[in-house]
């Protein structure tokens, strides 16, 4: 009996031909990235009252409709006019300092004092210490002042003016418009003074009122020292 050739009792199925692996990796590629732009071409093209279900067992689709999900939820949060957290429209918030920057005592609260009400607080300092503006704002008044001695009246806005009373000399003129912390005149005891001192005052509304409670409502505590915008927690502002 003649030998069979090999193979040929085999009835198995025959084999497809297997493709390179680089080829193979280039053609699923090629199908992924062509799922994900014919997708987003059809959202693109479909209104926005539509609706589209999506199927999420696939990747490329699962991420496409993951961005539609977030796209609708800002156009919600949007509509509502929440709009965007920071906005470049806003002003800047309004910053408040102490007039200074010295180990100074308080001598005298806003109180009566000899029979008559003594209107600011006085800051007992050394001679010739600068006085800063305590917040930003126009300079209304720089002169010898009658019992205030050597002053400067800043108006800051809003119907509010500080006063800083009894310097040795005055370094701010009218019209000047000065920032918080800027020196506009130095401690001295000019005027109706019995020593060196800053007498610091606060008009609202041409009314005088108490500086230690105004000041720690806007975040600087006078008798402590502290300043809420060099990052000290200032309690009642």
């Amino acid at each position: 009996m003649a030998k069979q050739e090999a193979g040929a009792g085999y009835r198995g199925r025959r084999r497809l031909p297997k493709l390179p692996s680089r080829r193979y990796s280039a053609v699923i590629a090629s199908a992924f990235l062509g799922a994900i732009v014919i997708l987003m071409l059809a959202a693109s093209m479909t209104p926005a009252s539509a609706t589209i279900t999506v199927p999420y067992d696939n990747p490329a689709v699962s991420l496409v409709g993951s961005m539609d999900r977030l796209n609708a939820t800002d156009m919600a949060s949007r509509s509502k006019g929440r709009g965007p957290a920071i906005s470049n429209g806003q002003p800047a918030p309004v910053v408040w300092l102490l007039p200074l920057q010295c180990p100074y005592i308080i001598t005298t609260y806003f109180t009566m004092r000899w029979g008559v009400m003594h209107w600011g607080v006085d800051l007992a300092c050394g001679r010739g210490t600068p006085i800063l503006a305590a917040a930003n704002g126009t300079v209304t008044l720089s002169q010898f002042w009658d019992d205030y001695g050597n002053a400067i009246v800043i108006d800051h806005g809003g119907g509010i003016q500080t006063v800083y009373g009894h310097a040795s000399a005055l370094k701010a003129h009218v019209g000047d418009k000065v920032k918080a912390g800027d020196v506009v005149s130095y401690v001295g005891s000019t005027g109706d003074s019995t020593g060196n001192h800053l007498h610091f005052e606060v008009h609202e509304d041409g009314r005088k009122i108490d500086p230690v409670p105004f000041m720690k409502a806007h975040g600087v505590d006078l008798q402590k020292k502290l300043e809420a915008a060099s990052g000290a927690t200032v309690v009642g502002s």
